[in-house]
């Protein structure tokens, strides 16, 4: 058993837009990423997938794109993206996929997963403090963002996990500045030890903070920048 994670996959299959549209770092990515996805997970394995898992406008348009990663091996936890314009309550979620038999995909939303005694917690997120321009219906959103993420942490916490790890599909900073944000306080309140983010493509990745700042590790795993290889997190 391993977890592993890839976000913004942004699959077209139901709808006509094609990613390679973006440049030749995009040319073939389904075909590539169904090859690597097949090459290197296994049925036992759980993906997360924080964000941009579909082109699709509506939900009955995403179906052949669910069908596709169905097919792959592996567990699937997704997560909202700014792009999964498609998704819906949790309900309607989770009935889409029963009726459709997508008995390996679950969603992340106001809700946490336990896989091998790690806490699977997140929430989509939106533009941090600090941004610019970050206006007052920004700090809106980015304040309900951050009660979704508690909510989230605390599902966690009641299953009493080994460990937790935070998926977002904003990068929880502004740049490649960590300051001393509210959700820096949450993830260290809930002892949070790896965050993990996407929604960040081509040059701007040269500017996305890796690594770890105050103890918790920050990874980037947007398809474009893992190379439409899913990144290993824990066996």
């Amino acid at each position: 058993m391993a977890l592993y994670t890839i976000s913004d996959l942004h699959l077209p299959l139901g709808v006509d837009k094609p990613m390679d549209i973006f440049g030749p770092a995009w040319e073939n990515y389904v075909y590539r990423l169904e090859n690597n996805w097949n090459a290197h997970i296994k049925e036992a394995d759980c993906v997360v997938i924080p964000g941009d898992f579909s082109w699709a406008m509506r939900l009955e348009e995403t179906k052949r794109d669910f069908e596709f990663i169905c097919r792959l091996p592996g567990t699937k936890i997704l997560l909202k993206g700014n792009h999964d314009y498609w998704w819906d309550t949790l309900s309607k979620l989770e009935r889409f996929a029963s009726e459709n038999a997508f008995d390996n995909i679950r969603f992340l939303q106001n809700n946490a997963f336990l896989y091998n005694g790690t806490a699977i917690c997140g929430t989509r997120f939106w533009t941090c403090p600090g941004s610019n321009p970050f206006t007052a219906e920004d700090e809106k959103i980015y304040l309900r963002e951050l009660g979704r993420a508690q909510l989230s942490l605390q599902c966690a916490k009641k299953q009493n996990p080994d460990d937790a790890i935070f998926f977002t599909h904003y990068p929880p900073v502004s740049g490649n500045q960590l300051p001393d944000t509210e959700f820096m306080t949450l993830m260290k309140r809930y002892d949070v030890k790896r965050v993990v983010y996407g929604h960040v493509h081509g040059n701007a990745k040269y500017c996305a903070f890796t690594g770890e700042y105050e103890g918790i590790v920050f990874d980037l795993v947007s398809c474009d920048y893992l190379q439409f290889m899913p990144m290993k997190l824990e066996d």
